[in-house]
């Protein structure tokens, strides 16, 4: 099964971040193809190299940049909600990129489903 997902909150003030990162990673483990992660709203502060968590913490940011570049899984990020956030192209970890909401609409056409997580 093909899954799209939408990420609309942030990596330190939601769960919604590590329950996308979860169902992602269990998918695939599974064999699914999770064909894009969108990252809308407050979604797109998990895509800042900019965040320094703790050594003790985790850090959804890089988990996702290294999901990317494992399984090529495509992490795309809201311009307009990241420019609202001074998130920019100079700030973004690797394996994230910055496009438009039509990305969105193409990953809920070429998914089997659009999973959602966060308000």
């Amino acid at each position: 099964m093909k899954f799209g997902i939408l990420v609309n909150e942030g990596p330190f003030t939601h769960q919604a971040s590590d329950s996308a990162y979860q169902f992602a990673s269990a998918a695939l483990k599974k064999g699914h193809e999770i064909t894009r992660v969108f990252f809308y709203h407050d979604g797109v502060n998990n895509s800042t190299k900019l965040a320094d968590p703790p050594s003790d913490d985790r850090s959804l940011v890089k988990l996702w940049s290294e999901m990317a570049e494992k399984h090529g899984v495509e992490l795309i990020v809201c311009v307009a909600a990241a420019m609202r956030r001074g998130i920019n192209d100079d700030v973004l970890e690797a394996g994230f990129q910055i496009s438009g909401l039509g990305q969105l609409i193409e990953a809920g056409i070429e998914a089997d489903r659009l999973v959602t997580f966060g308000d």
